[in-house]
């Protein structure tokens, strides 16, 4: 980026003031980057690189504050954190216990998605929601914002406990009176691993179908937008995009 130490660290903090996360970066903070003294960074500070400079962290050489890096399909119907891959450098001591991304907070605008098999349609079909997070303590609360569905009238909510970096809860939707579904409200249960940045979470919800089988498939959620004032919620309050 062709800047002086001090120049990169102002930019690391004018970043962090733009995600509404302030940061302390120093000179010296940049110049133990550099030099590889410091390897990790907190994600409060990866989150703000990443803005920075458009690039993910693993790519500027740094290895993240937990062991995984990355949420992944298993290849068994489940999801794990990487412990490496290309560009991603190994965290030292391995059997380090993951936990939450240090000092994350969650509220914001997020995009949820999830996968669901129609045994009548025999295809399987995408939901997508904009919706708003509010953190608190250890808890999530996960409102779709009015519009913001794929399928229109579709509400969704999520009641979610946070431990370490495992999200569960439960889950909610009402379908639409006069959609394929006919108002029909389903409900069920969730969990999710956190990748260390606090910007993604993977994993799987379960629930009943309308002929009480117990069905379950892949869920996401994707922050878009770290405010939760009044003017972010009217912008997300549209049905996400469809290469969203």
């Amino acid at each position: 980026m062709r800047l002086s130490q001090d120049e990169f660290a102002k930019v690391i903090r004018e970043a962090g003031q733009a995600l509404s996360e302030p940061n302390d970066a120093s000179k010296r903070l940049v110049q133990r980057w550099e030099s590889g003294q410091t390897r990790t960074c907190r994600p409060l500070y990866a989150r703000a690189l990443e803005k920075a400079t458009g690039k993910p962290v693993e790519a500027l050489g740094f290895a993240l504050s937990l062991p995984g890096s990355r949420v992944h399909v298993d290849g068994a119907g489940g999801h794990d954190m990487d412990s490496g891959g290309d560009g991603i450098t190994q965290a030292s001591g391995g059997t380090e216990t993951a936990s939450q991304p240090q000092g994350a907070i969650f509220s914001g605008i997020w995009l949820s998605r999830y996968e669901f098999f129609s045994s009548s349609r025999s295809q399987t079909f995408t939901a997508a929601h904009h919706v708003l997070i509010v953190h608190r303590g250890n808890r999530l609360t996960v409102e779709s914002l009015p519009g913001a569905s794929s399928n229109p009238d579709s509400p969704i909510h999520l009641d979610l406990t946070v431990d370490r970096n495992v999200v569960t809860g439960s889950w909610t939707e009402q379908t639409a009176t006069d959609g394929y579904y006919q108002g029909a409200r389903y409900h069920g249960a969730i969990q999710l691993l956190v990748e260390p940045t606090g910007r993604r979470m993977v994993g799987k919800w379960v629930g009943f179908g309308k002929d009480f089988d117990v069905n379950t498939g892949p869920w996401e959620l994707r922050l878009v937008d770290r405010s939760t004032a009044r003017i972010a919620v009217e912008r997300y309050s549209r049905p996400p995009e469809e290469q969203a």
